[in-house]
This record gives C-alpha cells, structure tokens and sequence, in this order.
C-alpha cells in the first residue's frame, strides 16, 4: 500500500484514544435516572432519536451530547426529573470534556515508526475539545497538521488534499468509522484502512463494503506491516 503513498491521515476519537466508552458509561448513569419512567432499552433508543434530531443544529462532542442526554431524560421522565438529578447529569457530562486521551495500545510506537511520511490528523467535534484531547494525549509532535472539522463528506476529504497539496491517492485514511472515515475517503480516491473500536456510536454505524483500496486491520499496530 506505500506505493506512492506521500500522506497518513488519521481520525482520533476510537482510533487514536478510547472515546466512546467514556460516553456510553455517562449514558448509562442516565438511564439510572430515569429508571423509573422507562427501560435502558427506551432510553437509549430516545436519546439516539434525540441526537439524530439536534445534531444539524449542535454538531458533534461533548457539549452536544450533553444537552441531548438532558433533553433526553426530561423528556422520558415526563418533565418530572429532579433538579438535583439533571445537575449530576450536567457534571458528568461537562466531565467528558475531561476524560483520558490515552494512546491505545502500539498507537505511539507505531506512529514513531511512520515518521518518513507526513502524518495528518482529521477529525470531527468540538474544536477546543479535540485539540485539548490532542494535547493530553502526549501524540500532537507526531502530525504536521491537524485538521477538526464539523463534519467529514466527500467534500471535506477534497478540501483537505487542497490544503495539503496532495493527490487523494497520494494519501491513506486510517480510522475507525465506515461511515466518517472509510466510505467518503474512497469515494474521491483515496487508500483506507479500518481499524474497527470494540464499541461504536450508533449514528456512527454503516453498511461495510470490499474494495481494492481498502484493507480492514484489528490492531494499530499491525499498520507497520501494511505500510512500509
């Protein structure tokens, strides 16, 4: 796959550091809450409603999920939620903005060792959020651009490779969304490797497909092995 290969870009939350677990287990002290009024079942399915609705308008991160997951419980409580409950919900979700940016396991090696190309983060959220969680993770000295976007279309992709004054096949796309990472990176051209997380969020979820640009990994560091 290094075969003219110039560029690495990388999504961050899940493939980078572990993400999404930290927003599943304030999820769950959600339905705690609401218990009375509803199953986990319920509220989950509501609070993915929730987000699927709102997330035009508040995008993607912490803050986003956060006023879903209050919207979420008021309104699967009927409105009668406790005051002292939604500000326990508002304190763990305002903790997110705080949570570890631990490198996953070979992350760091294995970015050490790619250092002959150019390597590129691009992902999407919040932007103070991100860039904080970059720079906990100890791994921003590894990229010589970082790229946070509200969102990842084709578009974007092509916008990036501008800014970058690369060729889409010039670059590989590694991460761990079909949806953000993987099917809009082939779309225009580019080299993709999925790195599936062992949990994923549900607006995140697509339909996986072959292609001749695409290999599927099931750890970061077998990427050594791919690329050079």
């Amino acid at each position: 796959m290094n075969r003219n290969i110039k560029t690495l870009i990388f999504d961050a939350d899940d493939t980078l550091w572990d993400c999404q677990s930290h927003f599943d287990a304030v999820e769950k002290i959600m339905h705690q809450k609401v218990s009375r009024w509803c199953s986990p079942e319920e509220a989950h399915k509501a609070l993915i409603a929730t987000e699927t609705r709102n997330i035009a308008l508040t995008g993607f991160g912490c803050k986003a999920f956060t006023l879903s997951l209050l919207e979420t419980a008021i309104s699967c409580s009927n409105g009668e939620i406790a005051a002292n409950d939604i500000e326990e919900l508002i304190r763990h979700g305002y903790s997110l903005l705080h949570m570890p940016a631990t490198p996953l396991p070979g992350v760091r090696e294995t970015l050490e060792n790619l250092s002959i190309f150019q390597l590129v983060v691009f992902t999407k959220g919040d932007i103070q959020d991100q860039a904080r969680k970059l720079e906990r993770s100890g791994l921003r000295h590894f990229f010589s651009h970082v790229e946070i976007t509200a969102d990842k279309s084709e578009e974007d992709y092509r916008r990036l490779c501008q800014k970058l004054n690369i060729l889409p096949q010039e670059a590989v796309m590694v991460g761990n969304s079909f949806k953000s990472d993987i099917a809009p990176a082939l779309a225009i051209g580019m080299k993709a490797i999925y790195i599936p997380f062992h949990v994923a969020w549900q607006l995140e979820h697509a339909e996986e497909y072959h292609h001749e640009d695409l290999i599927k990994l099931t750890e970061f560091s077998e990427l050594m092995s791919i690329i050079l």
